[in-house]
């Protein structure tokens, strides 16, 4: 039986700001805290764990503003994140998916794991739930993307415990998740960024009910990547085909490029690519093939005679073919 593991962390950064901040760790953990649900949506078991500071001693005035906690009691009462770490991870369990509200908790979480030199323990890739994302979708169409806090007074949720404790927080998290259509909102997994495929092997293709998601592994540079056909082709998100563009990729800004085209069985498919850095600098791309209607399309040749009147560089190379 899978467990949902609902997780969310409190972390402090450098209280100089970016200059003092050391590489690669933006942000310190100070505090995990989680809970395990079952399939109902149950909380069986909690964890929770506080984090004495190795990196950032003092707090940065942000920190200090939002969380309830002092570096006094970090101090008396943290642990070494490692042993922290370790503990959350045994208490996880082996049969679980992780959710968490907003997308960073998970990166942050690997970047600390990196920083102590630990295995990562997490599977490649990394599939989640995003509840604020679900919570958006179910609620707002998925126009936008409340804070946690404005989605517990949305529902009318009795707000006995404190905001921005880790513990208190997942607890949050998790009876949100009890008002979500769980029938139309589970295939849409999100995938965490930190770990990007390092192989065509690995490269992820996900789908979902309106549109699939493709995640390249790294190249040295977005030219090298954006020659590559596998990047550059698009397929019907719904029956896999491989489709001719009828508008081929152009430029909507540096790092971002569409193009549409047409399945016999599906209709207009709108290609969307997103180019990315990795953590360790490799470039990759997010691309999205997702079903459109004419005035979609409408839309997508509109937007092309607007770049071009921009003048920004034209895409062209053999990925045009």
């Amino acid at each position: 039986m899978e467990n949902y593991i609902v997780l969310d962390l409190e972390w402090n950064q450098s209280p100089s700001g970016k200059e003092g901040a050391v590489e690669h760790l933006p942000f310190e953990i100070i505090e995990i805290g989680a809970v395990k649900l079952n399939t109902e949506f149950q909380i069986v078991s909690r964890f929770h764990g506080l984090i004495k500071p190795r990196v950032y001693t003092a707090f940065h005035f942000k920190t200090s503003q939002v969380v309830h906690i002092d570096m006094e009691e970090l101090e008396h009462d943290g642990r070494d994140f490692p042993h922290v770490m370790e503990e959350f991870i045994r208490w996880c369990g082996k049969d679980y998916i992780l959710c968490t509200w907003g997308s960073m908790d998970l990166t942050e979480l690997q970047r600390n794991v990196t920083y102590y030199a630990m295995e990562d323990p997490f599977p490649k890739p990394l599939l989640y739930y995003d509840i604020q994302k679900l919570y958006s979708l179910g609620f707002k169409g998925g126009k936008e993307k409340p804070s946690l806090d404005a989605a517990v007074e949305e529902q009318n949720i009795p707000e006995d415990k404190a905001f921005h404790r880790a513990l208190d927080d997942a607890v949050y998290t998790a009876e949100l998740m009890r008002f979500l259509d769980w029938d139309k909102l589970k295939p849409y997994l999100s995938i965490d960024y930190y770990r990007i495929p390092d192989t065509k092997e690995e490269e992820v293709y996900l789908e979902f009910p309106e549109y699939g998601k493709y995640v390249s592994r790294g190249f040295d540079t977005k030219e090298e990547a954006l020659e590559d056909k596998k990047i550059t082709n698009v397929v019907c998100c719904r029956c896999r085909r491989m489709l001719k563009k009828k508008i081929r990729w152009f430029p909507t800004s540096q790092k971002a490029y569409l193009c549409l085209a047409v399945c016999p069985e599906h209709g207009w498919i709108k290609g969307k690519m997103r180019i990315k850095k990795s953590e360790h600098g490799k470039t990759y791309v997010v691309k999205t093939m997702r079903i459109v209607g004419e005035a979609g399309a409408a839309e997508i040749a509109a937007k092309k005679e607007e770049m071009k009147k921009r003048k920004l560089p034209i895409f062209r190379k053999k990925t045009e073919s």
